[in-house]
């Protein structure tokens, strides 16, 4: 793991989701996977493949489609049919857990493996596979891999419901992420001064982008290695609000939910120290606003790149 190659693997965010927007208005590659609908779907996945899947998992089921986000690492593992689908993400195609998942299903129901390692070993145990299309990150975390993940979600979203969604929002992504990139020499050294506080960072989203705070809470353990926990919006009144009567309480809010009177109720009461990033907020110490961010689906692919660029910085400077 390399902070400074990190970094760069973030550079590079835009580009390669201008890649994969150009492979997708071209054709569905969920199209070899998905013949016929399913009975239900199972969604294996570690860390952020499992951060990925819960949020597709919520909003299939919200469209009326069984599906469920399951630990590859559960035990026991949810019983299938023959009309199940088990999909199988794994950015390095090898993940132990997702491995021996998968070697528990293959020849139950069929199988389809999500990766960004071509002719991985998942990719072997499986019956069609879909690529991720991040390129090789070359930092050792996977960034890149993730936002790729959210995207080729929003694709079988479309598959499976007739929606549209995907590509409206990669290209509402790109232009956030290069947002943020361009002007992070104004907003990263105050960003983080604000967030970096001593006893930690919690990142606050709605559960239908729960994904982006586990992500970001991710990258501040995973690169320069800081306690950073995730929590949805509304769930926060009931596990973490405690937290902000004894600690320099320091939170980063995703906005969106309807259960956020609540939370500033607290913050505010107990002076917390509060950005929010994609909305603007008069309570707030500071308001991160960028290109497109008033969309729900740009946000999900968007915003995580705030906490990993955060985090490159930080790191690199502990380097």
């Amino acid at each position: 793991m390399d902070p400074l190659l990190f970094a760069q693997d973030l550079e590079q965010g835009p580009a390669r989701f201008r890649e994969l927007l150009d492979v997708l208005e071209r054709e569905d590659p969920w199209a070899p996977a998905i013949t016929a609908p399913p009975r239900r779907i199972v969604l294996l996945g570690m860390g952020s493949s499992h951060f990925a899947n819960s949020v597709l998992a919520l909003r299939l089921q919200a469209s009326g489609i069984a599906a469920l986000a399951v630990l590859a690492s559960a035990d026991p593992l949810p019983m299938v049919t023959e009309d199940d689908l088990v999909i199988a993400v794994s950015a390095s195609g090898g993940s132990a857990e997702t491995l021996a998942a998968t070697r528990h299903y293959a020849g139950r129901c069929r199988t389809v493996a999500v990766t960004n390692t071509e002719g991985s070993a998942v990719q072997s145990l499986c019956d069609t596979h879909v690529a991720l299309l991040a390129g090789v990150e070359e930092g050792g975390v996977a960034c890149r891999s993730f936002t790729h993940t959210l995207a080729l979600h929003l694709a079988l979203l479309d598959r499976l419901t007739g929606s549209s969604i995907s590509t409206p929002a990669l290209r509402g992504a790109i232009g956030a992420t290069e947002d943020l990139l361009q002007r992070r020499d104004a907003w990263l050294d105050d960003v983080s001064g604000l967030l970096l506080g001593p006893d930690g960072t919690t990142f606050v989203a709605p559960v239908r982008r729960l994904s982006s705070a586990q992500q970001s809470a991710l990258m501040l353990r995973e690169g320069p290695r800081l306690p950073a926990i995730a929590c949805e919006t509304g769930d926060w009144s009931h596990i973490d609000v405690y937290l902000t009567k004894t600690t320099d309480y320091r939170m980063m809010l995703l906005p969106g939910s309807v259960w956020e009177p609540q939370l500033w109720e607290w913050v505010t009461l107990r002076g917390s120290t509060v950005v929010v990033a994609g909305a603007d907020a008069p309570e707030a110490a500071l308001c991160l606003r960028y290109a497109n961010d008033s969309e729900d689906d740009i946000r999900l692919l968007a915003e995580p790149l705030i906490a990993s660029l955060v985090s490159a910085r930080t790191w690199a400077a502990q380097s």
